[in-house]
């Protein structure tokens, strides 16, 4: 039996017979469902009575509320690269020491940008190309939420792969420090 794609109507055409289209998620509501849930995550957290008083704490730089948007952004960052990339073997959050400057600027104080270490069987394009759509789109909502203009980027993701993890080279070395550990936030395994 072949298995044709009607193009028109993103269907599948098997033997004559279509079936339902197979929608996959686009980077701009993956990033509305990601920002939208951190910020669920930390009301909750926070025991704040909606969303809406969690955006509100970002937008005034809490930094309880950033730190807990910023920690579930991670998570869901990190799961919708592993759902979409099967490459993808785990990820972890990493601080980035701010310089005196952005601390007097108030840059330590946001949620952005987000620290991702992404351990993959092999770095490929696709994996950058999907971290760049999803970084672009990110940037778009999290302005939109919370009334600001764009940032040039939300995610700064590292890509490390077997080989980085075992001869700790580049960002691959962090997995074995002993004074800057990252944070899992995501396996395979798990």
């Amino acid at each position: 039996m072949s298995k044709q794609v009607d193009v028109k109507s993103k269907s599948i055409v098997d033997a004559g017979v279509k079936t339902p289209s197979l929608h996959l998620p686009d980077a701009s509501s993956t990033a509305a469902v990601i920002l939208s849930q951190a910020m669920d995550y930390c009301a909750q957290k926070m025991g704040l009575e909606n969303t809406n008083a969690a955006i509100e704490h970002v937008k005034q730089g809490d930094t309880m509320a950033c730190s807990y948007c910023h920690y579930s952004a991670a998570q869901q960052v990190a799961d919708a690269l592993g759902m979409l990339d099967d490459n993808v073997q785990a990820a972890y959050m990493f601080e980035y020491d701010a310089t005196p400057e952005d601390v007097c600027m108030g840059e330590a104080l946001r949620i952005i940008p987000l620290h991702l270490l992404v351990w993959v069987e092999r770095k490929t394009d696709a994996l950058s190309a999907l971290i760049d759509s999803l970084d672009r789109a990110m940037a778009m909502k999290l302005a939109t939420m919370l009334g600001t203009s764009p940032d040039a980027y939300v995610l700064d993701v590292q890509v490390v792969d077997d080989s980085d993890v075992k001869n700790r080279t580049a960002y691959g070395a962090l997995l074995s420090s002993l004074f800057q550990r990252p944070i899992k936030v995501w396996d395979r395994q798990e």
